[in-house]
C-alpha cells in the first residue's frame, strides 16, 4: 500500500510542478514543443530516478555514518551533475537534433530544483534505497506528465488568436496556475493512501 501511495503522490497529488512548484524553469522553457518536452521528460526521468537511488545510498552508507550530513547538498548536486553529463553525452551522440533543440535547458537539469527536491524529500521522509528510487521515479513521471500536457496545450495556442498582452509568458503562467488548481483536485481522492 505504501508503494501505491508513493506513486500516486509523486505523479498526481504532490506533483513537483503543480503542487510543490519545483522545476518550473525547464517546465516553462521546454514546453513550447511536444517533441522537446518528451525528450526532456526522458532525461529528467533518467536523472531523477538514478540520482534518487545513488543519493539514498550515499546518505545511508556515507553521510550519516560519518556524520557528514552538512555536505548533503553539495554531494547531491555532484551526483545529479554526473548523471546529467551522461545524458548529455548520450543525446549528443544519438539524438543530435534533440540535443540542439534542448540547448541550455539540458545542462540546467543539474540545477533543476525538482531533482534535488526529490533527493531531499527522500531524506525528510526517511525512505530507504528502494523507496527513494521509487519516489524519484514517481516524481519524475509526475514532472513529465505535467510538461507533456502543458506542451500539448501550448501547441494548440498556435491555432488560436491570442491577445498581444497575454501572448507568451503571461498566458503560460495563467495556464500553469489553472492546471495547478486542477491537480489540487487529486489531493482529496487518495488521502487514505498518501501521507
Amino acid at each position: 500500500m505504501e508503494v501505491l501511495g508513493i506513486i500516486l503522490a509523486g505523479v498526481l497529488i504532490n506533483n513537483f510542478v503543480f503542487m510543490q512548484y519545483l522545476g518550473i524553469c525547464p517546465f516553462l522553457g521546454v514546453s513550447k514543443n511536444l517533441d522537446m518536452a518528451t525528450g526532456m521528460s526522458g532525461a529528467v526521468i533518467f536523472v531523477m530516478t538514478l540520482a534518487s537511488a545513488v543519493t539514498a545510498v550515499l546518505e545511508q552508507y556515507v553521510l550519516k555514518p560519518m556524520e557528514l550530513e552538512y555536505l548533503r547538498t553539495i554531494a547531491y548536486i555532484l551526483v545529479i551533475a554526473s548523471f546529467v553529463q551522461l545524458v548529455e553525452i548520450f543525446m549528443k551522440k544519438t539524438l543530435p537534433g534533440l540535443y540542439q533543440a534542448l540547448g541550455i535547458y539540458l545542462p540546467l537539469i543539474t540545477t533543476n530544483c525538482a531533482v534535488l527536491g526529490a533527493a531531499m524529500l527522500n531524506v525528510t521522509k526517511s525512505y530507504g534505497v528502494a523507496l527513494s528510487t521509487l519516489n524519484g521515479f514517481a516524481g519524475a513521471l509526475g514532472w513529465s506528465l505535467a510538461i507533456i500536457i502543458f506542451a500539448g496545450i501550448r501547441e494548440r495556442w498556435k491555432l488560436m488568436d491570442i491577445p498581444a498582452t497575454l501572448d507568451g509568458f503571461p498566458l503560460a503562467l495563467i495556464s500553469t496556475g489553472l492546471m495547478s488548481l486542477a491537480f489540487l483536485g487529486f489531493s482529496g481522492l487518495f488521502s487514505n493512501l498518501v501521507k
